[in-house]
């Protein structure tokens, strides 16, 4: 998925690991809600996604830096997804879906379905380009787009990587997860991240309550995608909103107050302590970094390779609106640098 702001967030810093001003208490840890934001995909009939990151309030949840949350879309509605070949730096994508069925090409030689219950994962590097299509089975459209910084010492490896996984759910008393990074509740998984992480989708039913033993050197955020009642260390996290925590903490106690089954996703990571700086669908270190990238892609340059066997909506090779790759936007007349992380701080109270 690709990110279509025309001034998308330039600046991207840990936040210091800390619950900004505005966190509300509720017998626990304090909790941030974060509210999204409606960001259209683009195209003749837009896709809508809801953004919780990034924004101004919060960059990045460990080395989460990209959380978009879309449907449930119908098909016939939206038109679907229709991403034609576009590039990434810097970063690793993280596909989950709750419904539906996209097909993936990267210029790795990468060709995937991604499915409900199972992650793919493409690592960029130094360069990679991939398409996403929703595929004509596909009636619905429900899920998330996630991204994760790479740090300096992987951001320049010159391999297009590709995972594939699917985890086996674990039980507990009052629901489910699914772990699809990182490990929890004694399950791993294999894919390879380059910082401390943590993924899964959590389900709740009604009634449920999680006291979740989680790393306290991490920071985590609690994406509610259904559950009109779900609340986090005691504060009520709204649909669509996602709670974030601080690090400190060795439980987290989530629960489902309401009469129908609570979806979840929770993401968290040990701070990422480097300078980065996030335009577009690339992640690097300054503004002449992006410049560079930038030019690449327009240049049709080697480092980001050429897909093959993109099949869109609009037939072989194309779009619905007849793009054979997405063209970078003009960059914003301002400099955009990197801004210096705080130093993380353990809560006393937690």
């Amino acid at each position: 998925m690709t990110n279509p702001e025309e001034h998308p967030t330039a600046q991207v810093c840990a936040d210091g690991g800390l619950p900004g001003p505005r966190a509300e208490r509720g017998g626990g840890a304090p909790v941030e809600i974060i509210t999204a934001r409606a960001v259209p995909l683009g195209g003749i009939r837009a896709m809508d996604v809801r953004r919780t990151l990034p924004q101004r309030r919060r960059s990045l949840i460990g080395a989460w830096c990209f959380i978009d949350h879309y449907g449930p879309d119908e098909v016939a509605d939206t038109g679907g997804m229709d991403v034609a070949p576009h590039p990434h730096t810097g970063l690793q994508t993280v596909s989950w879906l709750f419904e539906g069925s996209i097909s993936h090409h990267d210029s790795g030689g990468h060709a995937a379905r991604v499915l409900p219950g199972q992650v793919n994962l493409m690592t960029a590097g130094a360069g990679i380009c991939h398409s996403e299509t929703s595929t004509p089975d596909a009636e619905r459209l429900h899920g998330v787009q996630l991204w994760v910084a790479l740090p300096e010492e992987a951001r320049h490896r010159p391999e297009r990587g590709f995972e594939h996984h699917v985890p086996e759910p674990v039980e507990f008393d009052g629901g489910s997860a699914l772990v699809f990074a990182g490990s929890l509740l004694g399950s791993r998984s294999p894919v390879r991240v380059y910082t401390p992480l943590v993924g899964a989708e959590i389900r709740l039913r009604p009634g449920g309550v999680l006291d979740l033993p989680v790393d306290p050197g991490f920071e985590h955020g609690l994406l509610v995608d259904t559950g009109g009642a779900v609340t986090l260390e005691g504060v009520r996290v709204p649909e669509d909103a996602l709670g974030y925590t601080g690090v400190g903490s060795r439980t987290l106690r989530i629960a489902n107050e309401g009469d129908g089954d609570a979806r979840l996703v929770l993401l968290g990571g040990a701070p990422f302590g480097e300078e980065v700086v996030m335009w577009w669908n690339f992640l690097a270190r300054s503004t002449e970094e992006i410049r560079r990238y930038r030019q690449e892609w327009e240049d049709h340059g080697e480092r980001f390779g050429r897909v093959e066997g993109y099949v869109g909506h609009g037939g072989p090779g194309r779009n619905r609106e007849g793009m054979e790759r997405i063209p970078a936007p003009e960059l914003p007349p301002v400099t955009m640098l990197p801004r210096r992380n705080p130093p993380p701080h353990a809560r006393s109270d937690a």
